[in-house]
């Protein structure tokens, strides 16, 4: 078995913080990874809390069943967490307490040269986070029309020099690897902006692959159903994109951010924002954790009743 690398959670204490409101409840930790996040839940629960950790990657699932061992508290459900309805225990709907989203890519999948996702190690266009996804990096890559690729990564790697990008990448098709296509891009930035275009053209990718900003969506949506009144939804989100999608859906409680109002004009909404100013990391932990830098933090909380 592959030696899984350990990603080290971001913002642990103030997640912790935003989720926990009762230590014998139902808890979601819907991006399981490694476990870290698991295991500190688990850490600040009572004896009769329930813990689900989804993933759909086979090899997290294996090393958070490791890393927390037996505990009766903890039930790993294996899929994607934009089915969360769908994956949890009927019963459970409408029980939930507090729910959490990491949306970074794990250290593990970054690292591992066959997942396809970095641009610093030559291997296979793949980007799957899991099993169950269809369409691959490698035909997104060599099927996609100029069109397509180009918004692709325009809008989800928000590349200034897509247009060139798209262009170059269909005259070399068929390209095979992670390091053909980061040759690619190479030749076309300025040597000191190679990385961080490297960067948005996998991200962008990496997002279509995965359908990312629509799972989002969905998991945004049946979070309403899942959590009990006073229940808790916590997302930490690395790039602008999610960022928005979640900041409009807390402050709305919908994907269009459109507020509702009563017959007297006070707002209605599903959702309030538990902490108004967005969390980000201390300097101290980005100097830690390189990684952190871009981590934005929102925590919403279900109503009781109608209005804000």
């Amino acid at each position: 078995m592959t030696t899984y690398h350990e990603h080290i959670p971001v913002m642990l204490n103030e997640c912790m913080e935003g989720l926990i409101t009762d230590d014998n409840a139902i808890y979601i930790d819907a991006t399981l990874g490694g476990g870290g996040h698991s295991k500190e839940i688990l850490a600040r629960l009572g004896e009769n809390a329930t813990l689900y950790g989804i993933d759909q990657d086979d090899e997290a699932i294996a090393a958070a069943t490791a890393r927390i061992g037996e505990d009766e508290r903890f039930k790993t459900i294996k899929g994607n967490f934009g089915y969360l309805s769908t994956l949890l225990p009927p019963p459970v709907k409408g029980q939930v307490a507090g729910i959490l989203l990491d949306l970074g890519v794990s250290t593990h999948q970054i690292k591992e040269a066959e997942r396809g996702f970095s641009f610093q190690e030559d291997g296979p266009l793949d980007m799957r986070m899991g099993n169950l996804s269809g369409v691959s990096a490698y035909q997104v890559v060599n099927n996609y029309d100029y069109e397509t690729l180009r918004d692709v990564i325009f809008h989800y790697g928000e590349e200034r020099a897509s247009r060139q990008i798209a262009k170059e990448i269909i005259n070399n098709r068929p390209i095979e690897t992670t390091g053909e296509l980061a040759a690619i891009v190479k030749e076309l930035v300025p040597a000191k902006f190679a990385v961080k275009s490297l960067a948005r053209v996998f991200q962008g990718i990496r997002i279509e692959v995965n359908r990312e900003l629509d799972v989002l969506k969905d998991v945004l949506t049946q979070s309403l159903e899942v959590l009990k009144p006073g229940g808790r939804i916590v997302v930490m989100s690395y790039h602008s994109l999610e960022d928005r999608i979640v900041k409009k859906f807390f402050k709305a409680g919908n994907l269009d951010g459109k507020l509702e109002k009563d017959f007297y004009g006070n707002i209605i909404s599903p959702l309030k924002a538990v902490n108004r100013q967005i969390i980000t990391p201390s300097p101290e932990e980005v100097a830690k954790n390189p990684a952190a830098r871009s981590a934005k933090l929102r925590i919403a909380e279900k109503n009781s009743g109608g209005s804000q």
